[in-house]
């Protein structure tokens, strides 16, 4: 990863070498964290970064879930990430916001004297999954860890220690040559890949699991869903079954990291033709289209950021 200039820091921009962590932070022990990934873009009238509300709203209910006081209100935060891209100088590139209880005791539960630290981190990126998987789709499997259910953890909350159960799907499928891994519940039910939420797509109809299905809400899946009901392409939310993975005519994974990534096989089996489908194109090229300005944001989704 390319080093910034700055990370803003508890409310202020410092050298990037600077914003350092003590090995005591009860975060690194036990992954009392919540964080944000935001994109921002290049687009016709300079940089905009996408769906900055929404995403800063979803921190603020994360760290309701998990009783984190914060010290910034919602526009503090959103300030920071238009001041972390503007001091960068910076486009096409990826924001971290990040809040964390920092050194206090070894103790389980965060000591009441334990500091809450925030940073947003914001550096250049690219296709996560990669440039030509964008385009010809990538090969996922299906993990034998299942996702972690709410019966256990606020699975709409993005903190950081749930990120443990993604690294297990997301790193198993790497260790058996697969881009992503996807995972499904104890009944067979598709949940979502590691950090991206699920799209199948047959005659015509567009399906995703429900919040229900143990999945974060992601906004790039709520932009998705808003673009192809915009477009006359019916969305169903339901619970799907591992095999109709299979038999899908498309399927597609959507994250502000990995965007809009068709999928061109599960577990070795072709979905449909075996590449990037007619209607995840379309959806895509819509998705896209917001930052060239050849789809219209209607929904004032983008937020500029003065050059």
């Amino acid at each position: 990863m390319n080093k910034s200039k700055s990370i803003w820091t508890n409310g202020k921009l410092v050298p990037w070498d600077s914003a350092n962590v003590h090995v005591m932070s009860h975060a690194l022990h036990y992954g009392s964290s919540i964080f944000e990934g935001i994109r921002s873009y290049k687009t016709q009238n300079g940089r905009a970064i996408f769906r900055l509300g929404a995403h800063m709203k979803r921190f603020c209910e994360s760290a309701k879930m998990y009783r984190i006081t914060l010290d910034h209100t919602q526009e503090e935060l959103m300030q920071g990430c238009r001041d972390a891209i503007a001091d960068n100088d910076l486009y096409a590139a990826y924001i971290r916001p990040l809040t964390f209880y920092g050194a206090g005791s070894f103790g389980v539960v965060p000591s009441a004297d334990a500091p809450i630290e925030t940073v947003i981190i914001a550096v250049e990126m690219g296709a996560y999954l990669g440039e030509e998987g964008m385009k010809n789709g990538i090969d996922v499997c299906v993990s034998s860890w299942s996702r972690t259910t709410s019966s256990s953890i606020p699975v709409l909350a993005k903190a950081g220690g749930h990120y443990l159960n993604a690294m297990l799907i997301g790193g198993e499928a790497r260790r058996h040559g697969y881009v992503e891994g996807i995972s499904v519940s104890d009944k067979g039910m598709i949940s979502e890949g590691s950090a991206e939420n699920v799209f199948l797509i047959r005659d015509g109809v567009v399906y995703t699991p429900p919040l229900a299905a143990a999945i974060l809400g992601g906004i790039t899946r709520d932009s998705v869903m808003t673009l192809a009901k915009s477009m006359g392409i019916e969305v169903v939310e339901q619970a799907l079954p591992r095999e109709l993975m299979y038999t899908a005519d498309e399927m597609f994974l959507t994250g502000t990291a990995a965007e809009v990534t068709p999928v061109r096989s599960v577990d070795g089996i072709e979905v449909g033709c075996g590449s990037r489908g007619p209607i995840t194109e379309k959806l895509q090229s819509a998705f896209f289209g917001l930052f060239d300005g050849s789809t219209e944001d209607q929904w004032g989704w983008l937020d500029s950021v003065p050059v």
